[in-house]
């Protein structure tokens, strides 16, 4: 069975997208934006700070679907400078730690609302 996961506590999507997918014990979470849900806006231009709010924003999905970042399997972070790498990595260090999830970072050449950052997970849920 598919199921549809939703929360006001991240935002909501921009386009025809679920921010997650449920799949059996499998939650497949969209690419998440640094925009705060409460303004709908970028935190700041700062790229330590769009990667803590993306990952915020997981975080309330994760939650919302029952499951939180422990149980986080692989992401994907898109970066719109592959030099940011290095202060993304920092941030990102901070949420995940211990067993750490499987990761790929790409640059690309832009991102939606030119965001500095887009980060995707996959997470299983007990």
């Amino acid at each position: 069975m598919i199921n549809k996961i939703d929360t006001a506590k991240a935002p909501a999507a921009i386009g025809p997208y679920s921010q997650a997918i449920k799949v059996g014990n499998t939650l497949y979470l969209s690419g998440q934006l640094p925009i705060d849900p409460a303004t709908g806006e970028f935190p700041s231009e700062d790229i330590k700070e769009q990667t803590a709010r993306s990952l915020e924003n997981i975080k309330a999905i994760l939650a919302e679907a029952g499951t939180n970042l422990t149980k986080v399997v692989k992401t994907t972070v898109l970066l719109k400078n592959i030099s940011d790498f290095a202060a993304m990595n920092e941030v990102y260090g901070e949420y995940f730690n211990g067993t750490c999830p499987a990761r790929a970072a790409y640059q690309v050449a832009a991102l939606p609302k030119d965001a500095l950052v887009e980060i995707e997970a996959i997470a299983m849920i007990d």
